[in-house]
């Protein structure tokens, strides 16, 4: 399953805390850690400096505790945690699948199972609330999706389309029926 893996895992970059304007970028890859650092100094010892890198096999990473507090005050102690799992072979498979196999998973879970799912993680987050697994939800919840509806799901979303009850939607799609024989669009609320 391991072998299914990108050749890189993780990777960010960022500042140092402050008073530093140093920038660091660290790169998980299956066979070792990589921080790679410019430091930006006015200071004339350090004017001129090469960027440097710092590179670890994963067994030396997880023995290296003065590199692990380096990341972890640069890119604070989640990250550090991350990491070293990810050196333990502790691997987040269903981050890693692609975004049309995700959406075609989703398709089956419930919406509370959806509700927990956007918790997990940004990526998730995004997933979830995306117009096209709503649209698809809309669509398999209804007997028909009418071009009107998909027009005003084009402009409130396909989750608030959702979550409209019907009494509020009827009403949202008159106000839009009329506005437009009066061509004079449709006002938002």
């Amino acid at each position: 399953m391991a072998s299914m893996l990108p050749v890189v895992l993780f990777e960010c970059g960022g500042q140092a805390p402050a008073p530093s304007k140093d920038f660091y970028h660290l790169l998980v890859t299956r066979e070792e850690i990589i921080l790679r650092y410019w430091k930006i100094s006015l200071r004339s010892g350090y004017q001129g400096a090469k960027p440097g890198e710092f590179k670890e096999s994963h067994q030396d990473f997880v023995d290296d505790r003065k590199l692990q507090s380096q990341i972890a005050s640069i890119f604070g102690q989640n990250i550090l945690k991350y990491v070293i799992n990810l050196c333990h072979g502790y691997y987040d498979y269903l981050e890693r699948l692609s975004k049309p196999l995700l959406f075609y998973i989703l398709t089956f879970l419930d919406l509370e199972d959806i509700a927990r799912l956007s918790q997990v993680s940004h990526m998730f987050q995004k997933i979830c609330n995306s117009d096209h697994l709503w649209e698809h939800i809309v669509e398999s919840s209804c007997d028909k999706v009418t071009p009107e509806m998909k027009s005003l799901a084009q402009d409130i979303g396909w989750k608030q389309l959702f979550f409209t009850n019907k009494l509020q939607l009827q009403l949202q799609l008159r106000r839009r029926r009329q506005a437009d024989e009066r061509g004079n669009g449709f006002p938002l609320e």
